[in-house]
């Protein structure tokens, strides 16, 4: 089983012993992932970014990661495809000849 396999049984038998699946639905999986992306930004706001606290970054990536992952399972998603898949495009738009070193975007290259 792999580590992903295991993060997601974890994450049905949490829900299921809740019945929170009634819950998680696309929409609302996508608008607790983007809540929950603020509250990793509000770790960051008015510091330098190495002043932000660990442990805030730590819970908060979590909870992104958690609503990442569960959108990916109810759409039936295979999460380590649909992230090599997106590297591999992400590599075709952003050729090392051309953006490395550089923060332009691939349309801008």
């Amino acid at each position: 089983m792999s580590d992903i396999d295991i993060i997601l049984n974890e994450l049905r038998k949490f829900n299921k012993e809740r019945d929170w699946d009634q819950f998680h639905n696309g929409k609302d999986l996508a608008i607790g992932l983007s809540v929950e992306a603020s509250e990793l930004l509000e770790a960051f706001l008015w510091k330098a970014p190495e002043d932000a606290s660990e442990d805030k970054i730590k819970e908060e990536l979590a909870d992104v990661l958690n609503y990442a992952f569960q959108m990916a399972d109810r759409y039936g998603l295979d999460i380590k495809q649909i992230m090599l898949d997106k590297i591999k495009r992400n590599a075709e738009k952003y050729p090392v000849e051309k953006a490395k070193g550089c923060a332009k975007k691939y349309n801008e290259l």
